[in-house]
């Protein structure tokens, strides 16, 4: 059966997309049969939403707003618990090598990292994936300024465990 013009489109879109579906998939799921399993609830959600996709929104924020938002009903669903999921550094790792640098402090940035809480792992994601406070309050439902103190505490939190 031929594929319609919208599906060659969607198909090229997610091909781009692989990655950021790749990258979130790995921090909510440790079985690669899940992770497979989480990735194609994704796209298949992607679809149903790809024709209401206005462009308002940049098409990172909106994939991004899309993928969380399915990641999280799966966890919820499936009754996993964020003690499950795979430390940050590896989900950076396998998608795009944010943390090359294997020297002691990024290796202590990783472990501290992957001590936030299932929220602030996502605000550090989207923070490290160079979302301005506007854009990520817009993906997590909040306002810029409560994401701003929010990062403002995690670094601080940060900070203070460097610092023990």
């Amino acid at each position: 059966m031929p594929e319609t013009g919208d599906e060659k489109r969607f198909l090229a879109f997610l091909e781009g997309q692989q990655r950021t579906l790749y990258k979130v998939a790995y921090i909510y799921c440790r079985n690669p049969e899940e992770r497979r399993e989480l990735i194609q609830e994704m796209a298949i959600q992607l679809w149903r939403s790809f024709g209401h996709f206005d462009g308002r929104a940049a098409p990172s924020t909106w994939i991004y707003r899309v993928v969380m938002n399915v990641a999280i009903s799966y966890r919820r669903r499936e009754g996993r618990r964020i003690r499950d999921a795979l430390p940050l550094d590896f989900a950076f790792d396998v998608a795009d090598r944010a943390f090359d640098a294997d020297d002691e402090q990024s290796r202590q940035l990783r472990t501290l990292i992957d001590g936030l809480d299932e929220m602030n792992r996502a605000l550090v994601l989207f923070y490290l994936e160079g979302f301005n406070h506007a854009a990520i309050a817009e993906l997590i439902g909040t306002t810029a300024s409560n994401v701003g103190t929010r990062l403002n505490r995690i670094k601080a939190k940060l900070q203070s465990q460097v610092k023990e």
